[in-house]
């Protein structure tokens, strides 16, 4: 059953001083997602836009906002020929499962200048 559904769209050339600052990637950003757009030269600020809409859409799935969860616990994993997932860490798994969740669903999407994830929260 649905618990929570968040969607929410960024727009991408914000972050494109985020990526040449470290401070706000360490702020922001989990280590892993860090190394991985680190990766992706000129398609980082894409991939950052992405996971922190991916982590607002967590947010607005929770009812919560950003309010309640630490931004680096919420972390967007790429794994080969499969789906992104959500990894959930510290507050924002403790979160999810007082929402009576116990899995997030993520779907992403990029269009120009526009970011775009979508999060639904599932009880089992």
């Amino acid at each position: 059953m649905i618990v929570g559904f968040g969607l929410d769209a960024v727009f991408i050339p914000r972050f494109e001083t985020w990526a040449a600052n470290p401070k706000l990637l360490e702020r922001f950003f989990h280590p892993d997602e860090i190394r991985v757009c680190g990766e992706r030269g000129k398609g980082a600020s894409a991939s950052l836009a992405v996971r922190f809409a991916a982590k607002e859409a967590f947010g607005k799935a929770l009812g919560t906002g950003l309010a309640g969860f630490g931004l680096k616990d919420v972390a967007l994993k790429n794994r080969s020929g499969e789906a992104p997932v959500l990894e959930l860490f510290g507050k924002a798994l403790a979160a999810m499962r007082k929402k009576g969740a116990a899995k997030a669903h993520v779907s992403l999407s990029h269009e120009r200048d526009m970011a775009f994830a979508a999060v639904i929260l599932e009880s089992v």
